[in-house]
């Protein structure tokens, strides 16, 4: 089981990234200059009542939204690990997902949150960062 405290950890970790927290609700997201990657995210009232239409609910506990390189890349996350990852009707079309913190282990989430990174980090210093972990 991950925590926010894992995300924070492993975004924190990653070259350019900085924590804000949301005005409205105060969920801690990371970002880099290029843009947000990964957010805490709760349900909104449109999510329940859409899910509900669907015959799915909201998971318990925590739920990390991240982005994803391609709808596609999306999409095969979705249909390989559907016990840790979902998605909801908001985010249809979109490339983010979002993954159970109850039900996933520090070390595919890093996995995630790492290639969510890479999405939004500038060209130059992922290639660094992917150099530097004989990732490239």
């Amino acid at each position: 089981m991950a925590t926010i405290d894992d995300v924070r950890a492993v975004a924190l970790a990653l070259p350019g990234t900085e924590e804000q927290l949301s005005g409205h609700t105060g969920a801690p997201s990371w970002r880099t200059g290029t843009g947000q990657f990964a957010w805490l995210r709760g349900p909104r009232q449109t999510d329940l009542h859409q899910l509900a239409a669907e015959g799915r609910s909201w998971p318990d506990g925590d739920v990390l939204a991240v982005r994803t390189e391609s709808l596609g890349e999306k999409d095969a996350l979705l249909a390989a690990e559907p016990e840790l990852l979902f998605d909801i009707p908001h985010f249809r079309g979109y490339p983010a997902l979002l993954v159970r913190l109850a039900a996933i282990d520090r070390e595919r989430l890093a996995e995630l949150v790492t290639d969510a990174w890479l999405t939004r980090a500038p060209k130059t210093v992922a290639r660094a960062w992917l150099d530097a972990h004989g990732l490239s």
